[in-house]
């Protein structure tokens, strides 16, 4: 139970907020990121890191980049593994690259250092809330996903949930925090009702349309997630039996990063499952599985 809603809770990595320019290091850093250029990522991040030693936000990215790196080399971002409960639950270990292991962790503990001390100055310094979750999420993914450690990870979730109601809660809000809530409203729904009564996550009712909503929400007004969303939007779609509205969303990611192998992987999957439902044709899903939104 605990690795089913712990381990698909994860796959979020935090959510926050920065008041930047446009040509902020942080942006080009996620731009950088999300074409699978993790190099080119750690290169930005080092300027970035020259320049505001002090900042925690910089670590928390740079952890973050770490991790999917590591994702890509374990294949864990596919989304047929989002749409398998088995994989998702599976206890045997991911083989881990050590070194990177501890640069992930030693830089999320920098993180989580560094907003904790700009946190007992202003609790509501929105960098520092941010990285703190981010951080925290980081963690949690690498230890659900690759050490399988479902514990560790369920207290790390419920850890990152109190971070990002408190980035709702600003004026005005981090919409990029609704991935988090997102992301868990659709796992606690996906759960039976004898698991959901030993589940606890604050304010997290388990619904599933609420879930949509949240990331179309991230989509719409977030900055750094809007693209991961639309890829969480997508496995939830495909779990939901929509290919067709999954691989809308997939195909703008690919126009918007044309570098990220993996979209490019999941749409040829998605077509294929397409054509497979349709006798061998591209088409529209079927009028009985296609939900619109809400708003």
């Amino acid at each position: 139970m605990l690795a089913a809603i712990v381990c698909a809770c994860a796959v979020h990595l935090a959510a926050f907020a920065h008041a930047a320019s446009p040509d902020d290091g942080i942006d080009r850093a996620f731009a950088r990121l999300y074409n699978y250029d993790f190099a080119g990522a750690h290169a930005v991040l080092d300027a970035e890191q020259l320049a505001r030693p002090a900042d925690p936000l910089v670590f928390a990215v740079r952890a973050a980049v770490y991790l999917f790196s590591e994702f890509e080399r374990q294949q864990v971002l596919e989304l047929a593994f989002f749409e398998d409960d088995n994989k998702v639950t599976d206890r045997r270990k991911l083989r881990s690259d050590p070194t990177v292991r501890d640069r992930l962790f030693k830089t999320t503990g920098e993180a989580r250092r560094l907003a904790t001390v700009r946190l007992a100055a202003d609790p509501k310094d929105r960098n520092a809330l941010f990285a703190a979750c981010m951080a925290i999420g980081t963690e949690m993914d690498y230890v659900g996903f690759i050490e399988k450690r479902y514990f560790r990870t369920y207290a790390l979730s419920k850890e990152s949930q109190k971070y990002a109601r408190r980035l709702l809660v600003l004026d005005p809000p981090v919409y990029d925090a609704y991935l988090t809530v997102g992301s868990a409203e659709y796992v606690v729904g996906s759960l039976n009702f004898f698991f959901r009564l030993f589940v606890r996550l604050d304010q997290i009712k388990g619904d599933k349309q609420k879930a949509v909503v949240d990331l179309e929400r991230v989509v719409r007004n977030g900055r750094y997630y809007r693209p991961f969303a639309k890829v969480l939007l997508a496995a939830l779609h495909l779990r939901e039996n929509r290919p067709a509205t999954a691989l809308t969303l997939l195909k703008e990611l690919d126009a918007e990063f044309p570098n990220n192998t993996l979209v490019r992987r999941e749409i040829a999957r998605t077509e294929e499952r397409i054509r497979a439902s349709n006798g061998g044709r591209m088409g529209s899903e079927p009028a009985e599985v296609r939900q619109p939104s809400a708003r």
